[in-house]
C-alpha cells in the first residue's frame, strides 16, 4: 500500500560511465522481458485453476511497501494465508498494521478466485493473524470482480480531476461493506484539501526520519533486472521514473529525494484526484485489521472495474500525531483511521513485481 515517486527529481540523462547503451541494459534489464514476466503473472485465471493458480491471485493484492508480507499454507479443503514477519517494516509499520492488512486484501482475492475455480467457502481470521481460507468442492461461482484482480493496481501519478458519478460512488461505497469496517469518501474540495495537508504534514515528518528513509529504500527496486530478481519492492518505473542502475538509483535518492520535493508531489497527486476514501476499523485488533484489508481490496477491484484509478496516502495514519485530527475530519473522532486513499481516472503504468506461488506456497 505505498506510494512513493522517489526519482522524479532526477533531472537531465544519467549515463553509465565507460559501459555505454549495452552497459545500461544489461544493468537496468529490458522493458519487454519485465512486461513478459508481469504478463506471465497476472495471466487470467484458468478454467480448471489449482491451488497455485489461486495462491497468485491471492498474491497480486494490495500490500505495504510490496513487501509481499505472507506465506500460504495448504491443506484437505483448507488453505491458510500466514503472516511473514521476516517482511515486516517497523519503521512504517511499528505495530504491524499494515502486515495484517495486507493479508486481510490477499484473502479477499483468494475467496473471490476460490469461488470462481469451483471452491467456494468461507474465510476465518484466526487468533495469530493468519487467515484461513476453508472451502468445498463445488460448481463455478464467478464473481464480477474477479476480472479486475490482475488488472488492479496502486497507481502513483497524476489523476485528470474529473469527478466521479454519484451512481459509481455508492458502487465503491456497496463494494466496500464489511461487518467491522466504515469507509467513508471525500469529495468536497474543501475536506480533500484538509487531508491533503494531513498528507504532505504527514509526509514532512517521514522524510526526517532517517529510519523511515533508509527502510524505504531496502525496497525500492531502481530497475526491471532487480525488481524480477527479487519479485517484491516498489519499482521506480512503477511510479513513472525512469530505470537507473542500482548503485546509481540509490544514490539519486539520497540526493532528490527529500521532504519539499515529495511534500509537493504529494500535494499535486491529491489535487489531481476525484476523492479520498478512509478506511476505519471499530476496533483495534488484527481481526478487525484484516476485515479493513478485505473492505480496501473489494473497493480497489470495484474501482478498476469502473476505471478509476487508486493510490494509498497513508502518511496521517502512519504517522499517529496526525490520526486524531483525521478522524475529526471525517466525523468519528477517537476512532483510529486505518489506510487513506485517493482516487479517480488517471494512466496505466508498468505492474509492480510478485513472487512466484512456488515461493511464498509451502
Amino acid at each position: 500500500m505505498k506510494r512513493r515517486n522517489v526519482l522524479a527529481g532526477v533531472g537531465g540523462a544519467v549515463v553509465l560511465a565507460g559501459a555505454g547503451a549495452l552497459g545500461w541494459r544489461s544493468a537496468v534489464g529490458s522493458a519487454g522481458d519485465y512486461q513478459a514476466y508481469t504478463e506471465r503473472l497476472r495471466a487470467p485465471l484458468p478454467a480448471h485453476a489449482g491451488i497455485e493458480d489461486l495462491v497468485r491471485y491471492a498474491t497480486l493484492a494490495a500490500n505495504s511497501h510490496n513487501t509481499q508480507p505472507w506465506r500460504f499454507r495448504a491443506g484437505p479443503a483448507l488453505l491458510d494465508i500466514l503472516p511473514d514477519l521476516s517482511r515486516a517494516t517497523p519503521a512504517v509499520d511499528p505495530d504491524d498494521h499494515h502486515l495484517f492488512v495486507s493479508l486481510g486484501c490477499a484473502a479477499e482475492n483468494l475467496a473471490i478466485a476460490g469461488a470462481a475455480s469451483g471452491r467456494p467457502g468461507e474465510l476465518m481470521p484466526q487468533e495469530d493473524g493468519s487467515v484461513r481460507y476453508a472451502y468445498i468442492e463445488s460448481g463455478s461461482r464467478p464473481d464480477p470482480l474477479l476480472a479486475a484482480i490482475p488488472q488492479r493496481q496502486s497507481t502513483r501519478a497524476l489523476y485528470d480531476g474529473r469527478p466521479v458519478a454519484a451512481a459509481d460512488i455508492e458502487t465503491l461505497q456497496r463494494a466496500a461493506r464489511m461487518p467491522g469496517v466504515r469507509m467513508l469518501i471525500l469529495t468536497d474540495r474543501a475536506q480533500v484539501d484538509r487531508v491533503r495537508d494531513l498528507v504532505v504534514a504527514g509526509n514532512d515528518a517521514q522524510m526526517a526520519d532517517p529510519a523511515f528513509r533508509d527502510e524505504l529504500k531496502a525496497w525500492l527496486r531502481f530497475n526491471p533486472r532487480s525488481a524480477m530478481a527479487t519479485g517484491d519492492g516498489l519499482l521506480s518505473a512503477a511510479t513513472g521514473n525512469p530505470s537507473l542502475p542500482d548503485f546509481l538509483g540509490r544514490r539519486a535518492f539520497d540526493v532528490f529525494v527529500n521532504a519539499a520535493s515529495e511534500n509537493e508531489k504529494c500535494a499535486r497527486h491529491i489535487d489531481s484526484s476525484a476523492g479520498i476514501a478512509v478506511f476505519l476499523a471499530e476496533r483495534e485488533d488484527r481481526a478487525h485489521w484484516v476485515a479493513v484489508g478485505r473492505a480496501c481490496q473489494r473497493f480497489a477491484l470495484a474501482a478498476t472495474t469502473l476505471g478509476l484509478k487508486h493510490a494509498y496516502v497513508n502518511q496521517p495514519v502512519e504517522v499517529a500525531a496526525f490520526r486524531p485530527e483525521l478522524a475529526a475530519l471525517v466525523g468519528v473522532p477517537g476512532m483510529r483511521p486505518d489506510l487513506v486513499l485517493r482516487f479517480g481516472r488517471g494512466p496505466t503504468l508498468p505492474y509492480s513485481p510478485r513472487r512466484p506461488p512456488s515461493a511464498v506456497l509451502g
